[in-house]
């Protein structure tokens, strides 16, 4: 009898402990579901904004959607693409255009970039104020630095008449309008803007690195040059890494300046892939052989990005990995 009553005890002990725990059980199932039903709105404004529409070009890649031609519209296949790349010799030299542009505006930006942020990063008189004036032209629309450059180059009241008066250019000389200087003339106002992104990247990266390490490289004589290569430069590896793919991808799709400075003239000289996917979609209104060249742009960025940061190791300095 009291071996009966002991087990009824126990067996009463155990079903009030898992009582307890039932509770404690629907607790957890009710935060693991939580989070989700929190991120739900996100995930259908990212479904509305960011999906649809890529589906959408992906879609009309395609098919012949052209407004001007309606009775010609339909499902095409792969003819879109295969006319992008066995007859259309203007989208292989935009594209050779936009890898040149790219390559020279990022290299150039990042150089400045650093040698301005190392110099902001010393402690001088008025540095907030020239602080102000050198990270101003990141701020400034590509319109509006399109106008100031403009301006720049005109020439009658430009640059070039002053040049022109000394005997440096001759008078009346336009700048974008001719094939052997317009590229660097485009470039030279590409960088005012694009300069100060790498300067503010590299600057903020700059102010994280213990002064401790500089004071004792400095105590073991290392030079200028020294404490750059072995001490900054590796601290600052990382934001170089991500600045510059990020610098990479929106100097690839550069619309603004490019289309204001020059609308990718003379000619088609300074036409990169984003301003002939312009001139085919909104001038020609064929919008399938357009949505079929921004795919093409899509592509080359996505795979570049991935061999970039695979290449880079980009985090493997602070432990995780792309």
């Amino acid at each position: 009898m009291g071996v009966t009553q002991t087990m009824l005890e126990a067996e009463q002990r155990v079903s009030l402990r898992a009582g307890a725990r039932e509770p404690a059980r629907r607790r957890r199932k009710r935060k693991g579901w939580v989070p989700y039903v929190m991120l739900s709105p996100l995930v259908v404004l990212i479904a509305a904004f960011v999906a649809y529409p890529v589906g959408s070009v992906v879609y009309y890649s395609f098919q012949n959607y052209n407004i001007v031609e309606p009775f010609l519209n339909g499902f095409a296949g792969w003819s879109n693409y295969s006319t992008m790349l066995r007859h259309d010799p203007l989208f292989w030299s935009s594209l050779l255009f936009t890898g040149k542009w790219v390559v020279t505006e990022v290299v150039l930006q990042l150089i400045l970039g650093m040698i301005l942020a190392l110099i902001m990063n010393e402690a001088f008189r008025w540095r907030g104020f020239t602080r102000a004036a050198v990270f101003a032209p990141w701020a400034v629309s590509g319109v509006l630095t399109t106008t100031i450059w403009l301006l720049l180059y005109d020439p009658q009241a430009g640059i070039v008449n002053y040049l022109s008066n000394i005997g440096l250019a001759p008078r009346g000389f336009a700048i974008l309008a001719d094939t052997h200087t317009v590229f660097w003339g485009a470039v030279l106002a590409e960088l005012w803007r694009g300069v100060p992104f790498f300067a503010i990247i590299i600057l903020a990266d700059l102010q994280s690195i213990p002064r401790e390490l500089i004071e004792a490289a400095n105590c073991d004589g290392a030079n200028a040059w020294t404490r750059f290569r072995w001490v900054i430069l590796p601290h600052l590896r990382d934001a170089v890494i991500l600045s510059t793919l990020l610098r990479c991808v929106w100097e690839f799709n550069n619309v603004d300046l490019l289309f204001t400075l020059t609308n990718g003239g003379p000619g088609t000289e300074t036409t990169t892939l984003p301003l002939y996917v312009a001139r085919q979609a909104i001038d020609n209104h064929n919008f399938g052989y357009g949505a079929a060249l921004t795919m093409a742009g899509f592509a080359i960025l996505f795979v570049f990005s991935m061999i970039y940061l695979k290449l880079s190791k980009f985090g493997a300095s602070t432990g995780y990995r792309t």
